[in-house]
């Protein structure tokens, strides 16, 4: 059995094991497999080898069968792996007797993801959510820790020894761990949702970036806002949501939140630890769903996003589908496929500016038919109703008399009440 140390200890070489379960097209399989190769060297692993394995079933035992099982412990050893990962997910059992086998550290897919999530983690909230469901996913697999002690079982009418008695101690703690920790979560969230709320009682408009993660939706934060959100070309760059404010036409404000990223084969335990963070998604008033249009697997990673939106009830939000880094499209006909499954769409490639005033004018569209088109006469001594106008709408003509200034304007209609001592005469705002 593996020691804590050693399991425990940051990996420099992994192997990495790919499955192809019955039914499943080989380019599917591989296209998981590269993805858990990104996975790893998101975590900070050299990949110093990989293979795919292909079954009817898992084995209960080792999850392959025992003679591929010798071949990826012999293959991982001699290339000097410290890490064995499965793309699927092993029980802790599978995962016990992997290490037993092969005397070095044994993880799967959800661990991997794990692992990145706490390495990236920055706010409170994350870094809690992180916690919660890494101490869910260890609750299970506590036992490996105190298998030496297992040995000091006895006879005469007992039933367990020390070994029993520790796992069932540290279970207990653990489980007192996650109940405070979901308790200073809720806190947590509960402040959130107040700052959400403040928010939302001004009736500023707000869009959720959503998608498939390293599909550029902090990239296109940045390049909306000016927001210097960290945009790295890995998986998971970004997990804390950042919430900007955009300026668009006739000067109304957006509210934008980057959410974190999506993935296939996403551990349920993750989209219910996170789903603080993608609320956002859940109150904006419409999404918008980035997409790598040049990924081979664009049309599986719409579907795993909407995937995760189905889950958390807000796929009936009205959607824009951005169809980021369309200089890197190679295959017209792949995107043509993915134009007419992602509607309605726009263009862009963030890295070259292409398409940005195209989005600005539909992200303006969808959050701006609350417009209201207003004739104003405004007092000269009311230079504050004025600042108001150009600052939150748009003034589309102004002249001036001894009444004060004339004016036609478009602004939010959340402002009506308040102009609405200003409003023309009858008369007078007859077209």
């Amino acid at each position: 059995m593996l020691d804590n140390a050693k399991r425990e200890k940051k990996w420099a070489r992994a192997y990495i094991v790919g499955v192809q379960r019955n039914r499943m097209e080989r380019s599917v399989a591989d296209e998981h497999l590269t993805e858990l190769v990104r996975l790893s060297d998101t975590m900070g692993v050299e990949v110093a080898g990989q293979e795919m394995a292909t079954m009817a079933k898992p084995n209960p035992k080792l999850f392959v069968g025992s003679g591929r099982a010798d071949t990826i412990k012999e293959t991982a050893l001699a290339l000097e792996a410290e890490v064995i990962i499965f793309d699927d997910e092993l029980s802790p059992a599978q995962q016990r007797n992997w290490e037993e086998l092969s005397g070095i550290a044994v993880i799967d897919r959800r661990e991997v993801i794990l692992t990145i999530f706490g390495q990236r983690a920055r706010t409170r909230e994350a870094r809690l959510q992180v916690q919660v469901a890494r101490m869910e996913y260890s609750l299970p697999r506590l036992k490996r820790a105190w298998t030496h002690l297992e040995r000091q079982r006895g006879g005469g009418g007992f039933t367990g020894g020390a070994g029993e008695a520790q796992i069932e101690v540290d279970r207990r703690i653990v489980r007192d761990e996650i109940h405070a920790l979901r308790i200073e979560l809720k806190n947590v969230r509960l402040q959130r949702a107040n700052q959400r709320k403040t928010r939302r009682d001004k009736s500023v408009p707000s869009a959720a970036l959503v998608g498939y993660t390293n599909s550029g939706k902090s990239s296109l934060l940045n390049a909306l806002t000016g927001a210097g959100v960290l945009a790295e070309d890995q998986l998971f760059a970004t997990l804390d949501p950042t919430t900007r404010k955009v300026k668009m036409r006739n000067n109304q404000p957006l509210l934008v939140t980057d959410t974190v990223g999506f993935i296939r084969k996403l551990p349920t335990m993750l989209v219910e630890a996170f789903k603080a963070t993608l609320e956002e998604a859940q109150l904006s008033d419409f999404l918008m769903h980035v997409v790598d249009a040049s990924h081979p697997a664009a049309l599986a990673q719409i579907e795993a996003t909407n995937d995760v939106l189905r889950e958390l009830d807000a796929f009936d939000k009205p959607m824009l589908y951005v169809l980021n880094k369309v200089d890197l499209v190679t295959d017209e006909i792949a995107l043509a496929a993915v134009r007419a499954a992602a509607q309605p769409h726009v263009l862009t490639s963030v890295i070259r500016g292409d398409g940005l005033e195209e989005l600005a004018a539909k992200m303006a569209e969808m959050a701006g038919q609350d417009l209201a088109h207003l004739r104003l006469v405004i007092p000269l001594s009311r230079h504050d109703v004025v600042s108001l106008i150009h600052r939150e709408g748009k003034v589309v003509s102004t002249a001036y008399d001894e009444d004060g200034a004339h004016l036609e304007v478009e602004v939010p209609r959340r402002f009506e009440s308040q102009l609405a001592p200003f409003l023309a005469p009858v008369a007078e705002a007859a077209p």
